[in-house]
């Protein structure tokens, strides 16, 4: 069936674990578990058929460099777990838009002399797919600038930041109008903070548990978080975590959920807890206090290969628009929320072709 060709805006953690899963699964068996993925081959396409093609970034110190060089580059900081060898893929310049905060701005150089390309026209020279969107929380600009740039070109689109496209209206019906598939928006991990929160949650309804309260707090020690510490730059994030939670139970319930602070020694180490109270039979009280500790970027590799694929099988089909299967099973602010176990029996069927999106 081809390839799957990928561009990646973006080329920080998230891409270097991406990345390094691409090569590390590349000889997998089509009958082979894989963790956090949901095939070996997703409608036709196997884990090796994805290509990159292209890669963007502003980091003076990325640009330049080879895709397998530029995602072991500081300040990313994520396990290796698989050695990359040359892609044959220059990271180029792209416009900075506002995608560096002021707390970024310490560790991200920018070399203004650098020119920046045309992402519109690599992305139809490249002939690629689709486009992936690994911009930092709390860019609303720039996330809007490589959506444009996508649409233009005539390739698919994953968002994984809490920036709402896909799930936006008129940004969905745009995809739809040009044909154009997109995925989104603010992608899940495998096991993370959102889906175990989802889980407990979920869990309390299903056993008659009256849900009080609860919060999530979460650390870590990467550029994300560092990112992070600029509340301006949260509202959407909040937004994503907070009704990924809530539209779990059928009522109101007062949640606190999102980053909380940066500790840099923990670098992709992500720590997060996570507190329940809630009324059980005679309205006796219930508390649960959960610890999550996980590398951060890997948690989300797998999930984001399988959002990849499914959007290259709708481009295949010409399905333009939001996927709403593969954005609930994958993303924590979907266009629709639908309850993960029924999530992930949509995305089967959308596979099968029984289902259009």
């Amino acid at each position: 069936m081809g390839k799957v060709k990928v561009a990646i805006a973006g080329v920080g953690n998230c891409s270097s674990s991406l990345v390094q899963g691409v090569e590390y699964y590349k000889d997998a068996d089509e009958g082979q578990f894989v963790p956090g993925l949901m095939h070996v081959n997703f409608g036709g396409y196997h884990i090796n058929d994805i290509d990159f093609v292209a890669a963007f970034d502003v980091d003076a110190n990325k640009v330049g460099k080879d895709l397998s060089e530029a995602i072991f580059t500081k300040p990313n900081c994520t396990i290796q777990f698989s050695e990359v060898p040359e892609l044959g893929v220059e990271v180029m310049r792209a416009e900075v838009q506002d995608g560096i905060g002021k707390y970024l701005k310490g560790v991200i150089p920018v070399d203004k002399t650098q020119e920046s390309v045309n992402v519109a026209q690599i992305l139809e020279d490249a002939d690629a797919d689709v486009l992936i969107s690994y911009m930092p929380v709390g860019s609303f600009e720039a996330s809007r600038y490589y959506a444009r740039e996508a649409l233009k070109a005539g390739c698919g689109f994953v968002n994984c930041i809490p920036e709402f496209i896909v799930s936006d209206k008129e940004w969905g019906e745009k995809f739809e109008e040009a044909g154009v598939p997109c995925a989104g928006d603010d992608i899940k991990s495998q096991v993370g903070a959102t889906i175990l929160h989802r889980a407990i949650a979920t869990l309390l309804h299903d056993r008659g548990v009256k849900l009080d309260e609860s919060y999530q707090l979460n650390v870590g020690g990467n550029t994300d978080f560092l990112n992070m510490l600029e509340e301006e730059r949260l509202s959407s994030k909040r937004v994503s975590k907070t009704e990924a939670v809530a539209t779990q139970v059928p009522y109101e319930v007062p949640l606190k959920i999102g980053p909380s602070d940066y500790i840099p020694f923990l670098d992709d180490n992500k720590v997060c807890h996570i507190y329940a109270k809630g009324r059980k039979f005679g309205d006796v009280p219930l508390e649960i206090d959960v610890k999550l500790s996980v590398e951060d970027s890997p948690n989300s590799a797998g999930v984001v290969i399988d959002a990849l694929r499914a959007v290259k099988l709708a481009k295949d089909r010409d399905v333009g628009g939001p996927l709403t299967s593969i954005s609930a099973y994958c993303f924590k602010h979907p266009p629709i929320q639908i309850p993960d176990s029924e999530a992930v029996q949509a995305v089967e069927e959308f596979i099968a072709g029984e289902r259009e999106r």
